[in-house]
């Protein structure tokens, strides 16, 4: 190539570089506006005074929850800030290299600059979209078994194993609460405690109804078949949250021995719990905590997060029926299918996303599905 062309295609490719960056400033601003700075230093000088009060730490409980968000709120704030001067500093160099001839390497670092930094834009629009009042909340996920038998309960646990997964890849502490095993193989039902910052937010629309296909290792022909798993998410809800309120007279305790996996202890007494809400009839359990205590204060925060969800069931078929589109609670909705035979994809049917490599999304691999379905709504 002569000297004048390999100018030229410079020229080009620094122009488009710089369009990126244009655009970068442009997706930052919008981000500003969202996230207001100037704010989240307010909020975390108040919170950061509260918990210099004296008896900060008597409700321990309570405080590890003022803490996580401040530390949140203190992490949102130095990735924001620290954005906007990666985003100026590659404006700078984009500057400075567009008027030498002689800095070619530095020209692909600067691209590789520009990639990353569009990468953790993407990440940080999606919290724009975690707006809702429990989105920062930790996430309680249950899967429930359809039919099908040991093909349906080897799913559920495929599904409980999913989850755990891209838990640990999102950086949340993951729980097993509680499980019940298949006459086989596999869970009957299956609940886990996502413990993280924005774990509901990015959690909730995974509940509805997951469809496997394959072929299935319980059958004796390997015939291809077709099974369900039903997924649930709700907030984890604080204990004085005034939007569920439970008084003693209204629960049955039960205490029993632990059937799973536990440490010396668990196994040797009445560790798990089970709880019945007497006005619903709902019945919660946990055994999976080392002490009684610890298994009775999740399930009782099992419990206000189910009833939180049939007061909110409860207020959106009202609306639905006051609009003339009210349809009766059903088995539920299927929103992705994952097929192993006779081809090889996921696919989300409310977002169109799909993978190729369906081995990578059940080991957890689940961003680009949760990402779409948050910017889709």
């Amino acid at each position: 190539m002569c000297g004048d062309c390999a100018w030229w295609c410079r020229i080009g490719v620094m122009d488009k570089v710089k369009q990126r960056i244009e655009a970068l400033n442009g997706r930052l601003a919008a981000l500003l506006e969202a996230f207001d700075p100037e704010g989240l230093r307010k909020e975390i000088r108040e919170m950061t005074a509260v918990t210099m009060k004296e008896g900060f730490w008597d409700d321990s409980q309570k405080a590890q929850g003022i803490m996580q968000e401040l530390a949140e709120l203190q992490k949102q704030l130095e990735t924001i800030e620290s954005l906007q001067q990666d985003v100026n500093d590659a404006w700078t160099i984009c500057d400075i290299l567009s008027h030498d001839d002689e800095l070619d390497e530095d020209e692909s670092d600067l691209a590789k600059e520009v990639r990353r930094l569009e990468k953790l834009m993407d990440q940080i629009e999606t919290k724009t979209f975690l707006k809702g009042r429990y989105d920062r909340r930790s996430a309680i996920v249950s899967i429930h078994a359809g039919q099908g038998g040991t093909e349906a309960n080897d799913w559920t646990k495929m599904l409980t194993r999913m989850y755990m997964k891209f838990g640990q890849r999102m950086e949340w502490k993951v729980e097993l609460l509680d499980f019940s095993k298949g006459d086989e193989a596999g869970y009957n039902d299956a609940t886990l405690l996502l413990l993280g910052p924005f774990a509901y937010g990015y959690m909730k629309h995974e509940a509805g109804t997951h469809r496997l296909v394959r072929q299935s290792p319980f059958n004796a022909d390997s015939l291809r078949q077709t099974t369900f798993a039903l997924v649930e998410v709700l907030p984890e809800l604080a204990e004085d949250d005034s939007e569920v309120e439970i008084s003693d007279d209204e629960i049955e305790f039960e205490a029993f021995r632990s059937s799973g996996a536990g440490g010396q202890n668990v196994n040797k007494v009445s560790s798990a719990v089970r709880i019945k809400h007497l006005p619903t009839g709902i019945v919660v359990t946990c055994q999976t905590q080392r002490t009684q205590v610890q298994n009775r204060n999740t399930t009782m925060s099992m419990l206000q997060a189910k009833l939180w969800e049939k007061k909110m069931q409860k207020q959106k078929e009202q609306k639905s029926a006051l609009k003339g589109e009210y349809q009766a609670a059903s088995w539920g909705t299927q929103i992705r299918s994952y097929v192993l035979h006779p081809y090889k994809q996921v696919k989300d049917l409310r977002t169109g996303v799909e993978s190729k490599q369906p081995e990578k999304v059940l080991d957890g691999e689940l961003e680009a599905f949760v990402e779409a379905e948050l910017r889709l709504l």
